[in-house]
Formats: C-alpha cells, structure tokens, sequence
C-alpha cells in the first residue's frame, strides 16, 4: 500500500499532465490503493480518487468502491470528507448510483454527516433531478425502514427549495408517477408526507391536478369498500384520508364522492365507531370532517336519500322538549341534553345540502314529521338563546389579554358555535325554508373583510368557507366548555381536534399495507 509521500508523488504526475492525464493510469491506481493505508493515506485518497475521477473512465467502478470505502470508515473526519466529494461522481451514467448511495447513506446517525448527505443529494439533484430521483425511489421502494423514511422526509422537506429550472413539468410528471408506485404500499405517516411532496408540485396546482389529488386520496381511503366501524384502523384510515382531501375541495373541485360515503356508510354507524385515540372525540371528529365537505359538494345521484339520512342523524341531537306535569314543572325533573358542537356540523351539513333540495323539509316529509322537527328546533332555539346572552355577559368589556385565557378562548368558540346554529335554525324556521344564510364553521379562521365590502353581521359570519392553505386545515386542541347549570344545562361537546400523523404500526401489518422489514446489507 502506498505512504502518504508516495501519494503526493502520482498526485504531481496527474497534476502535472494536465491534457495526458489519462495515460497515466498506473498513477491513478496507486491513489486508489491509498484507501488500504492508514489514516493519514485515507484523507489523501478522499481528496485525490474523485479529483482525477473523470479521467479515468475505465477505473470508474474500481473508484466509486474505492470512494464507498471511505465513506464507511470509522474515522469519521475521513467519512465526512469522502462523504463531502461523491459529488464529484456524479456523472453520466454513475449519477444514479451516486444518488443511490447517498441516499443510502441517510440512515447516519452523525448529524454532520446527515447535513453532508443532504446537500450532496441536492448539489446532485441540479445536475440531473431525474437520476438523482431514480436512485431516491429505489431505495424508497426497495431499501431499508429508516433508509426509506429518511428519504421519503428529504423529498418532503428539499423539494420545495429547489428552482424551477431544476423542478420542471417532466420532473414533476416522473415524481407523480414513482409516488403513485409508492403509495400502493405506505403507512399512514408516509401518505401524509407524499401528500406534501404532491400538493406542492407546480404542475399539480391546477384544477386538473387538485383533481387528480382527490382521486389518489379516494383510492387510498378505499371508498368502494363496505365501511368497518369498529376497526380502529379502517377508521382510521378514513379520517386520515379525509383530512388530506379536505384542503384540496373547492368549487371546482368537488368533495361529493366522500360525501356521499359519509352520508351512506359512517353517519349510520357514528355511535359505533372506535379510535386508538386516546381522549379523541370521533364523532365529533366525523363530523366536522362532513361539514367542511359539504360546502364543495357536487351533484349527488342520492341526494334525498342522503340527506334524509343526515336529517335522521340531527333529530338524534335535537331532542323534543320534555312534557311538563299539570302544575307547569318538569315531569321528568331531567332536562335534554344540547350538545351545541355536534349539532352545528349536523345542521350546516343539512343547511349546505338542503341548497340542493330546498323542497325537502316540505315536499319530501310528512306534515307530522315536520311539525316535530319544528318542535324541535324551537326548543334547542330557545336554549341558544340562554346560553348566547350568558356567554355574552360573561365576554362583556373583555379585550386584547383577557380575552386570550383559556377560560375565555372556550367561551369565545363556545358563542360562535352557538351563532351559527341560530343562524341555521332562523333559516329553516322560514315559510318556505330557506338556505340562503352563510357562516363560518366555528373552529375555521373568519375571513377578513375587504375595505369597502359590506361587513357581515356578527351572527352570520363572513361568505363561503375560507380558502384553505395546502398544508391542510389547522386544528387547535380546545377544551370543553360546560355551561352554567339551569333549565338548558348542557355540554357544548369536546373541542379536541387532534390532527395525528401516523395510523397505528408501521409497514408489515398494522396501518397501511403489508410491506415487510426488508432488511438489505450493502448495495452500493
């Protein structure tokens, strides 16, 4: 094995034979045995082997071994070094291996190396974004666990730093396409992350794309299959899903598939569904889900059908007022239970469907039935108004700080909620019904208002749902609020929106898809 003198000496011949360098092979190959040496020779070899690389086209497998090596050593001052110059490998047909392997190398520990391999995967990906994207999805598709996370977390979080002239219309086509291959088999966590890497794609901003969007999302969430409530995975899985559609529904783009499921094969089942959440409120979480939905729903082939199955499901939330003895008193000495928060998703899911058929409450119902619905409504009416004029006295004056305690934030949502169903109720109390009221669901942000537009009135809120950034809606964990006791005591429902990451598990059983532990040694 060479010593670091003799080293230098064939660095001086190479140097020195600028256009004949590549006559000088015996010289190269002596720089290549330097990684048998010791730690000073490896150093030697990290810097001269990719210095000289491209003369040597012959020796271009013997060099990239020679490279690997080194970037494997325990000196980690010289893995960084050998780390820091694959680069420099990277060229025609050797770029996606050079990018296999670095991605390879993400799995590290050594968070200096980490960021090496890092802006080495990027310096490469501006060379050639499709080979460096080759050797990404390889190791996606066939590599370790954590070389497959670490790799699925680069695209996620580099792509979006790089320009156009590196990301183009084709580039952006070959990710959607390897992704597509990918989210045959994710879990959960990963779904969600190649939803980012998508919904940020230029060329996939477009209604056309949004669309595509939703179709993938569909298709993950299997909406041709028979609903299981009580698998916590395939509830899951739904939720997971609908989440990541939600952002991506518009005017344009319509959310009457998932509507349509909800309506026919989870609001049966609400009272049966199970999390493995802990402290997760599912029903609520549902449906919240259909009510942001329904604002973006299409035509509907069962509409009445549907939406007589959501008119069912809110009557379980409104109940009839209790009947009173002879001397006026309570018979029952038990008062209903209002739960505010469940019947507003409840009422603006009617409220926005009902749009479409606005003859149903007097066309398709029986007049007895709607006399009871009626009944109903003025008595839930009747308890908003206690609760509205109590959480406004308690809000009188408060301003700025006071008003951000947590006490008062609850309080806050809580007359918002309350806002809104009465809002709702004064519509359908209207002969005929009537649809045309707008408000903002109490847990999206309130429009701001343009200079020069009429400002809308504190009960109906601002117009059509608030323009939703791709990164999905954002969900802030609230506390229940429970009213002051009296005639209309109730619960105004858990506010708790957690919005998780991950179904349970990882690839191999549990979440999404079968895919094993498939443990690889080196493949370089």
């Amino acid at each position: 094995m060479p010593t670091v003198e003799e080293l230098y000496r064939n660095y001086g011949i190479l140097a020195d034979a600028t256009e004949q360098v590549g006559q000088h092979k015996d010289a190269y190959q002596v720089i290549l045995d330097g990684v048998k040496g010791g730690t000073k020779e490896k150093r030697l070899a990290a810097q001269f082997i990719p210095k000289f690389f491209k003369h040597f086209p012959e020796l271009a497998d013997s060099a990239i071994n020679a490279q690997l090596d080194l970037c494997e050593d325990e000196d980690v001052s010289i893995r960084r070094q050998a780390i820091k110059e694959l680069p420099q490998f990277a060229t025609g047909e050797n770029l996606p291996r050079v990018a296999d392997i670095l991605t390879q190398l993400l799995q590290t520990d050594d968070s200096a190396e980490f960021n090496l391999v890092n802006n080495a995967l990027l310096s490469i990906f501006k060379m050639d974004a499709k080979g460096t994207l080759g050797g990404l999805f390889s190791q996606i598709l066939q590599g370790e666990d954590i070389v497959r996370e670490r790799a699925i977390k680069f695209l996620s979080t580099k792509l979006k730093t790089l320009p156009d002239e590196v990301l183009t219309k084709e580039v952006e086509e070959l990710i959607l396409t390897e992704s597509k291959k990918v989210l045959e088999d994710v879990t959960g966590e990963e779904f969600v992350l190649f939803m980012k890497i998508l919904s940020g794609l230029k060329s996939l901003q477009t209604v056309s794309g949004r669309q595509q969007l939703v179709e993938l999302v569909a298709e993950q969430a299997d909406l041709e299959q028979t609903f299981s409530p009580s698998d916590p995975d395939c509830v899951d899985r739904l939720l997971q899903c609908t989440r990541q559609a939600v952002p991506l529904f518009s005017k344009n783009v319509h959310s009457t598939r998932f509507v349509t499921y909800f309506c026919e094969q989870v609001l049966p089942n609400l009272s049966t569904l199970t999390t493995p959440v802990e402290g997760l409120d599912i029903q609520l979480e549902v449906l919240k889900l259909l009510a942001e939905m329904s604002s973006f729903c299409g035509d509907m082939e069962k509409l009445e059908t549907n939406l007589r199955k959501l008119f069912d499901k809110l009557l379980e939330y409104m109940p009839l007022p209790p009947e009173e003895a002879e001397n006026g008193e309570n018979a029952s000495n038990e008062e209903p239970k209002l739960q505010f928060s469940y019947v507003e998703c409840l009422l603006y899911s009617f409220h926005q469907l009902g749009r479409k058929l606005p003859d149903f409450l007097t066309a398709k119902l029986n007049a007895e039935k709607l006399k009871d619905f009626k009944i109903r409504l003025q008595y839930f009416a009747r308890g908003l108004q206690v609760y509205i004029r109590q959480l406004r006295l308690a809000l009188q004056g408060k301003t700025g700080e006071a008003l951000k305690t947590e006490e008062n934030k609850i309080k806050v949502v809580a007359l918002k909620i309350t806002n809104n169903i009465n809002v709702l109720i004064k519509d359908l109390f209207h002969i005929p019904p009537s649809y045309k009221s707008t408000v903002t669901l109490s847990w999206k942000p309130v429009q701001k208002v343009e200079i020069g537009q009429k400002r809308a009135n504190e009960d109906t809120s601002s117009g059509s749902p608030p323009k939703k950034s791709p990164g999905g809606p954002k969900r802030d964990a609230r506390q229940i609020y429970n009213p002051p006791s009296g005639k209309y005591s109730s619960n105004l429902g858990n506010f708790n929106y957690e919005q998780r990451g991950a179904f349970r598990g990882s690839r191999g059983g549990r979440g999404w898809g079968t895919r094993g532990n498939r443990s690889r040694g080196r493949l370089y």
